[in-house]
């Protein structure tokens, strides 16, 4: 469904603006690997957290707590 939606939606952008169109479409996926770093980047400091909040926790889960 998101994708025929972005379909519809670049199709409406083609009818008003054919080069805005165009140029959407050529420098998407350039967009997506500049992104691709933000979300590694994203990923190790949500790895970072969780690991964090295992230390913090890990007294009490040793003394029997169930969260």
């Amino acid at each position: 469904m998101k994708g025929l939606l972005l379909f519809i939606g670049w199709c409406l952008l083609f009818v008003l603006s054919w080069p805005l169109a165009l140029l959407a479409l050529v420098l998407a996926p350039w967009v997506w690997l500049l992104s691709l770093p933000l979300r590694l980047l994203g990923m190790a400091v949500g790895a970072v957290f969780a690991l964090v909040r295992a230390v913090l926790f890990l007294p009490a889960r040793l003394l029997g707590w169930r969260g």
